[in-house]
């Protein structure tokens, strides 16, 4: 279990995060999400061991991870630019943290991750020949191979459409079956968190607004900033897509 406990974080005198409790239980994927500058990155980064906390603590089953260098937490990130290496083909990039810790994974660990994900006839190719689906299934690859603690996604779907977003988002909830892994992930995206994770963390400048289950926040949402916020956002995403099909009509 990750626990939160009392987390702030400010900069330079400002309040980031104020007083941040909770709770994420093994195997569960919570999604963070927020508007713009509301700390949610911040708070990623901080699980993480990225960004330093200011006052509380970072607990993971039962030890205190506050002031735990971020390399030795054992936790992994996939960044939203997938951060691939372009001299290296996709094999490569999948087994590239393997050189200094080669005991983390096994050939047979690696291939069932490739075959897991899909990346078979894809392993020979080199970054500029991938897709955005297929870099970023690499990129999930390269992590999971590393056997993470936590599995961190920042944005993992934003650069991606249609159905390769729904193959990724599967991919995803298989994963963190399939190794009863803990996954968070910050998202902006209200219909992404809400479809993809078990429960979603709405955070509303640095502070917690609800953390509850995908039905929860739409039937019943804890304030007037969390209700405005999801319809809000849903709706814009839906003009943007009927728009979107006003313009391809025009071209037919």
């Amino acid at each position: 279990m990750l626990e939160l406990k009392n987390i702030t974080k400010e900069y330079d005198g400002i309040t980031i995060l104020d007083d941040i409790n909770l709770e994420i239980a093994e195997g569960e994927i919570v999604s963070i999400l927020g508007p713009s500058g509301s700390g949610k990155t911040t708070l990623l980064n901080m699980i993480l061991g990225m960004t330093d906390v200011t006052k509380g603590q970072i607990i993971f089953n039962g030890q205190d991870m506050t002031k735990v260098p971020m390399e030795k937490r054992g936790f992994n990130i996939v960044f939203q630019d997938y951060a691939l290496f372009p001299n290296l083909n996709a094999y490569e990039n999948i087994v590239y943290g393997l050189r200094n810790n080669p005991e983390l994974s096994t050939k047979e660990d690696v291939a069932e991750m490739i075959q897991l994900l899909g990346l078979q006839e894809h392993l020979n190719k080199r970054v500029e020949q991938l897709s955005g689906g297929q870099k970023q299934r690499v990129a999930l690859a390269r992590t999971m191979v590393m056997k993470p603690k936590i599995l961190l996604l920042d944005e993992p779907l934003s650069a991606l459409d249609g159905v390769i977003k729904e193959s990724i988002k599967e991919k995803i909830k298989q994963i963190a079956k399939d190794f009863n892994l803990t996954t968070i992930i910050v998202t902006h995206d209200p219909e992404e968190a809400l479809t993809l994770s078990d429960r979603v963390l709405i955070i509303n400048e640095g502070k917690i607004a609800q953390f509850g289950k995908a039905h929860e926040i739409i039937n019943t949402p804890q304030n007037t900033f969390v209700k405005k916020f999801i319809l809000n956002q849903l709706e814009i995403k839906r003009n943007n897509i009927f728009s979107l099909f006003q313009q391809e009509s025009r071209r037919a």
